[in-house]
């Protein structure tokens, strides 16, 4: 139902958008519509002494356009300089500013360049993502799940998820990075954020430095391959650098070890795991709260059979046989818990207690 509805939304937005830009075109297509009639319902008058009602002036000024004049001619000097400049200035409104704007609506369907940029501008506290890879596919989406809305860029139409962000409503700006152009077309001045996720160090920290300048109060997220980098980024630039081997190193370490460990990241010097533990042994009978204070485990969630997984359980909740609990911890407090479970060895299988 969201999707849906975000295409519904954005399509409204982009016509308003559109309506905006094309206002002066707008309203000289009024001029010529709406009120030139009424001038000649007022001034025109048939050589039998009649006058012209509003359908048989609005056919004239149709047909003027295409320098067939409908009705005939009358000695009338401003009715003439009308027939005159009609066609020429009535087709240029036409050709320039109603064609374009037909054009550039249903270009969102090709997503064309202006498009992204008109979109672009009807967002507010967006975040722009630079990278189409699985890095920023599942930026992207871990964002629209937040309920942000989101502008991707990538340099090549055949990036992996481009065709898959775009049939999601994202828009995305098939551009270079390093163009002066690029981050003005996805609004950055009026964005919180902006996520470097390609895999070009040198590009990441360029898009950076040009965002930062277009806008000095957005916030900043890199993802840099150099570690030696990610330090000074921090300290001299003021943004949020990430190294891809630093995030995921604890991970694959952790993996080769234990599979029982589902997640793991540093806080500090301290390795923090995630895990799963079934209460068979040592755990039964005992609560929330003293898991937590003799064994350092804080408790994220428990599942008990055939209810539904309850998040952050409070302190006094005994733990009883059978239940599933995701348990976050330190490495070393993560052991001490296996011990108390009799579960010192990890097993060979995959995850799982």
């Amino acid at each position: 139902m969201k999707r849906p509805r975000r295409r519904l939304v954005a399509h409204l937005r982009y016509l308003v958008a559109l309506a905006k830009r094309f206002r002066v075109t707008l309203i000289l297509v009024g001029i010529l519509f709406l009120v030139l009639p009424h001038v000649y319902i007022a001034l025109y008058v048939k050589p039998d002494g009649h006058r012209i009602g509003y359908g048989e002036a609005l056919h004239h000024i149709y047909f003027l356009l295409f320098g067939q004049p409908s009705l005939e001619y009358v000695d009338n000097a401003l009715i003439e300089v009308l027939n005159l400049l009609i066609p020429p200035f009535g087709v240029a409104i036409i050709v320039d500013g109603v064609v374009r704007f037909a054009y550039l609506y249903f270009a969102k369907h090709r997503d064309d360049k202006e498009w992204v940029a008109v979109m672009s501008q009807t967002f507010r506290d967006h975040v722009i993502v630079c990278g189409a890879g699985r890095v920023g596919y599942r930026v992207t989406t871990q964002l629209l799940a937040l309920g942000r809305e989101v502008v991707v860029i990538d340099k090549a139409e055949a990036a992996t998820f481009v065709s898959t962000l775009r049939d999601q409503g994202v828009p995305v700006l098939i551009d270079d990075i390093n163009n002066p152009k690029t981050l003005s077309r996805t609004n950055a001045k009026g964005a919180a954020a902006i996520v470097c996720a390609t895999n070009d160090d040198l590009a990441n920290l360029n898009v950076a430095l040009d965002a930062r300048m277009l806008n000095p109060s957005i916030r900043v997220v890199i993802r840099l391959f150099d570690d030696d980098l990610v330090a000074r980024v921090r300290d001299n630039f003021r943004a949020e650098a990430l190294s891809t081997s630093s995030l995921s190193a604890p991970a694959f370490a952790l993996a080769a070890l234990d599979p029982r460990i589902v997640h793991s990241f540093h806080v500090g010097a301290h390795l923090m795991v995630v895990s799963q533990f079934t209460a068979i042994r040592g755990l039964p009978g005992m609560t929330i709260g003293e898991l937590r204070d003799r064994f350092g485990g804080l408790t994220l969630a428990i599942r008990r059979a055939g209810k539904p997984e309850e998040l952050h359980p409070r302190n006094e909740v005994t733990i009883a046989q059978g239940e599933v609990l995701t348990v976050q911890s330190t490495y070393e407090d993560y052991r001490r818990l296996r011990e108390l479970t009799d579960e010192k060895a990890p097993p060979l299988s995959a995850h799982g207690s």
